[in-house]
């Protein structure tokens, strides 16, 4: 899509977040303390990106998971805004800002890893009732 479409799809905090590169103040965004089961998939293009079993209370201010749905699901990117060296996390499919990843934090799961990603980057599609 080109820019001016991406601008009339999302809202201007969706835009600044998924196609900027911005963040939203942690403990903010609707998901940071979310417990409902289900896929969390890309606002932007609608991609399953993160499954509700691997999310887990990190304590950072915005929904962390231990691992995507599948590692083709993100692109991982160096970042060396902000003065420091970080992983940006961004949809595979449609290139959208996500948030980061951070190693070796000891962190109690499989992958040592947390996926810090933005709320209004997320939509949640809750499981359903039936199963």
């Amino acid at each position: 899509m080109s820019d001016d479409q991406w601008r009339e799809k999302l809202t201007k905090d969706e835009y600044r977040v998924l196609r900027q590169a911005g963040t939203e103040a942690p403990w903010t965004g609707e998901y940071v303390d979310e417990k409902r089961r289900g896929v969390y998939r890309c606002r932007a293009c609608n991609a399953e990106l993160f499954a509700s079993d691997t999310k887990f209370d990190s304590q950072c201010g915005w929904p962390s998971f231990w691992t995507p749905m599948a590692g083709d699901r993100v692109q991982l990117i160096e970042d060396r805004s902000a003065g420091m060296v970080r992983t940006e996390v961004r949809c595979a499919n449609c290139e959208s800002h996500l948030g980061h990843v951070f190693y070796g934090e000891g962190w109690d799961n499989p992958e040592d890893a947390r996926f810090c990603i933005n709320s209004i980057s997320l939509t949640l599609e809750p499981e359903s009732a039936e199963g």
